[in-house]
């Protein structure tokens, strides 16, 4: 039996979680601390190491956000994965820079299911096949429909993930008569995703293994569904996943395996020295133009889960119900990037935390439609395991129960009636997925009422909210009341 062994460490949803934190008496995470653990298994392993990311290197950072995703890849550059899939938030930008993006990378980008429709032509490389030490691994990348909700006319995607399964089926057929030893997907779908594509993969294509990305999921240990291992780390850079692996050269099978989450922290991770030279140039062009102090908060706000009501949601959609004078404000619960925002308030928290700078559209609409829109939300998250869920104002009050539907409905303590009619305002992004998230089609909404842009800034309404206004403390009031806890996912 011909044994090789090999390493594999992977990241993924970074999300420009670039400096290190002090928790627990350690310094923990971090670009610097990161590359330190990445270069030291490079130099004290002699059997081949690969790095890999699963999507989402860039937002949630201010550095990101000036530089609008280019100094997120040239510090991607400095830790030098060997091969890299897309996730949605790389495409936050326009599609048009990420490929400028892409030109700025000394990486592989792999991503088998983004094409230009006219053509058909596949719009980065769907495949790798990297040769390491006499190995040869099949690296192939898939990325979740949501990118495509960005509505670029000339650009498709796989719908379903059994679209999905069908090209990684034909990509391994293309290479059938290859001598490849390992085969490995590189996926930005969601862990339960990971599953189902998993579960559909035939045997004879050879997947090794899935690493996965998007849902932020945190494992204590491999998933295996159809004899396939499934992986994910979380989100952020305080932990990297490292797997270590015999392979089987005669079957090209994995042998024997290791799977780890290695935290990354000041206890056995050397900083980069060249990684802090570069975080530190960013972190001062940046400090120079926005770390203005815009007020102090009477305590910290939570967002720590963002499938319920919470104090930071409820803060964000009570000043766009207020800045733009509508009835009810809906607002992404996942357009809120961090899991806390501290007393002292600078310019920089409000951009980390509320990253996307878009207009906020306003509309009307009866109570029986708002009452038909947040069953059919609530249906998609309990029973589809939807991903948008929304924060809204105090005044809006929702009773939901186990199954998704609506019950109680008050709008200033009276109960909502189906033909009383409300202004409601939404993000563009938001706004543009209706049909998906809140089951009615914009052409249904223009009968209601006027469509109109109220703001060309969202970030604008936020900055000038905290800049003007004293901010009384917040607790979770119920205005969201969810009988039964939706899960993370």
């Amino acid at each position: 039996m011909h044994l090789r062994r090999l390493v594999i460490l992977h990241s993924n949803d970074i999300h420009g979680d670039f400096f290190a934190s002090e928790m627990h008496e350690k310094m923990v995470g971090g670009m610097s601390m990161l590359s330190g653990y990445i270069q030291k298994v490079r130099d004290e392993e002699e059997d081949p190491v690969l790095y890999v990311i699963s999507g989402d290197m860039l937002q949630g950072s201010i550095i990101d956000q000036e530089y609008k995703g280019i100094s997120t890849i040239l510090i991607m550059n400095l830790l030098a994965p060997d091969v890299v899939t897309l996730g949605n938030h790389e495409t936050d930008y326009g599609f048009a820079h990420l490929m400028f993006l892409e030109r700025c990378a000394n990486f592989p980008i792999v991503n088998a299911n983004l094409y230009i429709k006219p053509t058909g032509a596949n719009l980065f490389q769907s495949y790798l096949i990297k040769e390491i030490d006499g190995i040869r691994i099949l690296f192939i990348g898939i990325i979740t429909e949501e990118v495509m909700d960005r509505n670029e006319p000339l650009l498709g995607t796989f719908i379903t993930v059994e679209d999905a399964a069908k090209e990684v089926e034909y990509i391994c057929n293309c290479y059938r008569d290859v001598d490849i030893d390992l085969t490995v997907l590189l996926t930005h779908i969601g862990f339960e995703r990971d599953k189902e594509l998993a579960s559909l993969l035939p045997a004879e294509t050879g997947v090794d293994l899935i690493i996965g990305g998007h849902s932020h999921t945190m494992l204590e240990e491999p998933e295996l569904v159809n004899n396939i291992l499934i992986t994910q780390v979380g989100t952020g850079s305080d932990f990297i996943g490292r797997y270590d692996l015999m392979i089987n050269m005669d079957t090209n099978s994995v042998h024997d395996f290791t799977w780890q989450t290695i935290p990354i922290d000041d206890s056995h991770c050397p900083k980069d020295p060249v990684m802090d030279e570069l975080l530190s140039h960013y972190q001062d062009e940046v400090d120079s133009k926005y770390n203005t102090v815009l007020c102090r908060l009477p305590h910290a706000f939570e967002h720590e889960v963002r499938f319920r009501e919470t104090q930071l949601g409820s803060l964000i959609a009570d000043i766009f119900k207020y800045q733009l004078g509508v009835d009810i404000a809906f607002i992404g619960s996942g357009s809120i990037r961090k899991e806390r925002l501290d007393p002292l308030v600078t310019l920089t928290d409000i951009l980390e935390i509320f990253p996307y700078n878009e207009q906020m559209i306003s509309f009307s609409v009866s109570g029986k439609m708002l009452r038909e829109m947040l069953t059919h939300l609530m249906r998609y998250l309990y029973k589809e395991g939807g991903r948008e869920f929304y924060q809204w104002n105090a005044e809006f009050r929702v009773e939901v129960f186990e199954d998704g539907d609506i019950g109680a409905m008050t709008y200033r303590g009276v109960p909502v009636e189906p033909d009383h009619t409300f202004r409601v305002a939404m993000q563009e992004y938001h706004y543009g997925i209706m049909a998906d998230t809140f089951g009615v089609s914009h052409e249904e909404i223009e009968k209601e009422g006027r469509v109109r842009v109220v703001s060309t800034s969202a970030q604008d309404n936020v900055i000038e909210y905290f800049k003007k206004n004293k901010i009384k403390r917040y607790r979770c009031d119920g205005r969201i009341g969810l009988k039964v806890a939706l899960e993370d996912r």
